[in-house]
């Protein structure tokens, strides 16, 4: 298929199936994506998994840089902290954790892992909430 052919292709695809950025449930009940994804039968490659997750935390990223951009001089096992959290919580929420936050940016690690540890995400994932605040606490893996 030539290139020329294949852009007639998905301007076809585009207006035929719709551009949609949110799953929806299809014609035929099938959970769906994008322009025409069938997320049921079909799902996603390793591939587009790993890109969907370089793009995830290159926005986690963008948002750490804008909601507190002294984070990136934290040594790197605190940034990768944080980035986590934000990946997982997203900005809007992480931003909440102000006193958390506080504690980080004048290096009372030990206060900004209780913080954690005393969250409401922690509850809510567990194992990974206690591996995070240990590492916030000790700066290492």
């Amino acid at each position: 298929m030539t290139a020329a052919d294949r852009a007639h292709l998905v301007a076809d695809l585009e207006r035929d199936e719709g551009v949609r950025p949110f799953p929806y449930t299809d014609t035929v009940g099938k959970l769906t994506i994008g322009v025409g994804r069938n997320l049921t039968d079909r799902g996603l490659s390793t591939d587009e998994i790993r890109y969907l997750l370089q793009n995830d935390i290159d926005i986690a990223i963008d948002d750490l840089n804008r909601g507190i951009p002294w984070w990136d001089r934290l040594d790197p096992v605190r940034r990768q902290v944080l980035a986590n959290m934000c990946f997982n919580l997203g900005w809007p929420r992480l931003r909440g954790f102000v006193r958390t936050l506080a504690a980080i940016r004048r290096g009372d690690y030990a206060a900004a892992a209780q913080g954690m540890r005393e969250s409401l995400w922690a509850s809510q994932v567990g194992a990974r909430a206690e591996r995070l605040a240990v590492m916030m606490e000790s700066g290492k893996r």
